[in-house]
């Protein structure tokens, strides 16, 4: 259903879920249920966020990483010197 972008079929998997003793799943389901909308509209476009997800989830880590021995000024040097260039691997980023 995921892979196959039919998230139009996740009301269906929800009710199968509500009808089974599948308790960890009911708790799933629940919170699916919650964000049904958004849910449904991710599986189903053609559109990610999983670049920025990345990019915030990267920049959070140096945040932790650095939490009180630099100031923003340092922080932001960091994030600008090791920021991902459309094109380039990894291996071929500035600074590494």
């Amino acid at each position: 259903m995921l892979t196959d972008r039919q998230g139009e079929r996740l009301p269906e998997w929800l009710h199968a879920v509500r009808q089974d003793y599948l308790p960890s799943l009911h708790t799933l389901a629940a919170g699916i249920y919650r964000g049904l909308d958004a849910v449904i509209a991710e599986s189903s476009l053609p559109w990610s966020s999983g670049a920025v997800e990345g990019h915030v989830n990267r920049i959070k880590m140096l945040k932790r990483q650095m939490f009180s021995r630099a100031g923003f000024e340092f922080l932001r040097k960091h994030v600008l010197l090791y920021a991902w260039i459309p094109g380039q691997e990894s291996s071929n980023r500035v600074g590494r």
